[in-house]
C-alpha cells in the first residue's frame, strides 16, 4: 500500500501596510488653496510695510514694503508645494513631517497678516511681544498639565488654579506692595487646589475630570463673590496691584526685534523661559523624571520596584499646581494688573489643548501655547487695524486655532497610558 505524500507550499507572510491617513494632507491642501485664493487671487494690492523696530530702539531698521497680493501668491504656491509633498507621503503610507505643517501654517499666517495690514504697517515687535505676554499664563498651565498627566493625574482644574492664583496675587500685591510675596501666594493657592484634586482622585478614587470641573466651579464662585463684595467696592485698597516692571537685559535688549521680544520682559516671563527647559530636563534627564513617567505609563511596574505610587502622584501633582498658580500671578501682577471677574477666560482649557498638541512634551506644549497667544494678540491688532473682518469672527480666532490645531493631531498622539486611572494597591 503506497502512501501519498502531499507537500504544502509554504505560506507567504506579507507585512501589513499601515493605513493611509488623509486627514492632515487634506487639511493642508485646503489651507494652501485658501491661501492662494484668498490672498493671491482675491488679494489686496495696497502696499503693506513690516516694521521691525519701535520708537526709541537702540538700532533702528527701516520698514520692509511688500505687496499683500504678491506675498499671497508666493507663499500660497509654497504652501501648495508643501501640501502636495504631504499628499505624496500619504500615498506612500508615510507620516507627514511636522515641518510640512509649519510651512503651510506660516504661509497662511504671514499672508493673513499682510492682508489685514494692507495700506498700513504691520508692527512685528508688537505682535511677537504681545504673543509672548498673552501666552505666558497658558505656558505655565500647559507645564502643569504635562507634569500632572505624566504622573497619571489629569488636571482639568488648571482653569481654577489660574483664576485663584490671579485673584490672590492681585489682593496680596495690593495690600502689601510686595510682588514676590504675591507670586508666592499665587503659587500656594495653585498648590492647595492641586492637593484637593489629588486627595479626591487618589485617596477617595473620585473621577479626576469630575473633581477638576467641580473645583473650577468652586473657585469661580468664590472669586466672583469676593470680587463683588470686596474688590469692587474697595478696589483702591484690595485691587490696585500695578504690574511688575519690565527688566531690560543690557546689550541683549538692544538686538533688533529679538531684543525687545525676548530680553525686555517682566519677571514672570523670564521665569517661563527658565521653567520650560527646566521641566523638560527634570522629566526626561533625571531619575525623578523617570519615576514620574513610569507612574503615568505603568504604575504597577513602578510599585514592584519600591516606588510609592500614590504618594509620588500626590506631591508631583501639588508641584504642578504651584506652576499653574504662577500662571495666575502672570495674569495680574505679571500682565494687566487688577483682577477682573473670570479673567482666566478659558486659558486653562487652552493649556490642556496645548498639552495634547505638544504631545506631553514641555517644549512642544510651550510652542503650542505661543501659537494660541499669537492668535489672541492678532485678534487685538486686527481690531485696531480696522480689518474688514467682523469683530465677532476676530474674537473667535484663538478658539478656532485651538480646534484646528487639536484636529491636526487627534488620533495621532498617545497620552500616558495610566493618565486618569486611579491606582489601587492590591
Amino acid at each position: 500500500m503506497s502512501a501519498t505524500t502531499t507537500t504544502l507550499a509554504p505560506t507567504e507572510h506579507v507585512a501589513a501596510l499601515p493605513p493611509r491617513s488623509w486627514r492632515i494632507p487634506g487639511l493642508l491642501v485646503v489651507i494652501a488653496v485658501l491661501t492662494v485664493v484668498a490672498f493671491g487671487v482675491l488679494g489686496n494690492d495696497a502696499e503693506v510695510r513690516f516694521s521691525w523696530t519701535t520708537a526709541g530702539s537702540a538700532i533702528a531698521l527701516d520698514p520692509t514694503p511688500a505687496s499683500p497680493r504678491a506675498l499671497g501668491w508666493i507663499l500660497g504656491l509654497l504652501a501648495l508645494a508643501a501640501a502636495a509633498y504631504a499628499v505624496w507621503r500619504a500615498l506612500g503610507r508615510k507620516p507627514v513631517p511636522v515641518w510640512i505643517s509649519l510651512i503651510v501654517g506660516l504661509a497662511f499666517l504671514i499672508s493673513l497678516v499682510a492682508w489685514v495690514g494692507a495700506g498700513g504697517s504691520v508692527p512685528v515687535v508688537f505682535l511677537l511681544t504681545g504673543a509672548i505676554g498673552l501666552s505666558t499664563a497658558i505656558v505655565f498651565g500647559a507645564l502643569a498639565g504635562v507634569v500632572g498627566e505624566r504622573v497619571g493625574i489629569v488636571n482639568i482644574a488648571i482653569e481654577g488654579q489660574l483664576l485663584g492664583g490671579a485673584f490672590v496675587a492681585a489682593v496680596v500685591a495690593s495690600t502689601t506692595g510686595n510682588y514676590l510675596l504675591a507670586v508666592v501666594a499665587a503659587m500656594v493657592v495653585g498648590g492647595l487646589i492641586s492637593m484637593v484634586l489629588a486627595a479626591f482622585s487618589i485617596v477617595y478614587l473620585v473621577d479626576q475630570v469630575v473633581v477638576g470641573v467641580v473645583l473650577i466651579g468652586l473657585v469661580t464662585a468664590v472669586t466672583n463673590f469676593f470680587y463683588s463684595a470686596v474688590l469692587g467696592p474697595q478696589s483702591a485698597v484690595f485691587n490696585d496691584p500695578g504690574t511688575m516692571p519690565r527688566i531690560a537685559i543690557p546689550l541683549l535688549s538692544d538686538i533688533p526685534v529679538l531684543g525687545s521680544v525676548l530680553f525686555n520682559q517682566r519677571p514672570t516671563t523670564y521665569l517661563m523661559f527658565v521653567l520650560v527647559p527646566l521641566v523638560w530636563f527634570m522629566l526626561f534627564k533625571t531619575r525623578w523624571g523617570l519615576r514620574v513617567r513610569s507612574l503615568g505609563e505603568h504604575p504597577l511596574a513602578a510599585d514592584t520596584v519600591g516606588i510609592n505610587v500614590n504618594r509620588t502622584r500626590f506631591w508631583t501633582v501639588t508641584l504642578a499646581g504651584l506652576i499653574a498658580g504662577l500662571g495666575g500671578a502672570a495674569l495680574t501682577v505679571g500682565g494687566v494688573g487688577a483682577f477682573v471677574r473670570e479673567m482666566s477666560a478659558g486659558q486653562g482649557f487652552i493649556a490642556l489643548a496645548a498639552v495634547i498638541l505638544g504631545r506631553w512634551n514641555p517644549w512642544y506644549a510651550a510652542l503650542a501655547a505661543l501659537l494660541f497667544g499669537f492668535a489672541s494678540n492678532f485678534r487685538i491688532w486686527a481690531g485696531q487695524a480696522g480689518a474688514a473682518i467682523p469683530s465677532d469672527l476676530i474674537a473667535m480666532t484663538p478658539y478656532v486655532v485651538t480646534i484646528l490645531a487639536v484636529a491636526l493631531v487627534a488620533g495621532r498622539v498617545i497620552a500616558p497610558r495610566a493618565a486618569g486611572k486611579p491606582y489601587i494597591k492590591e
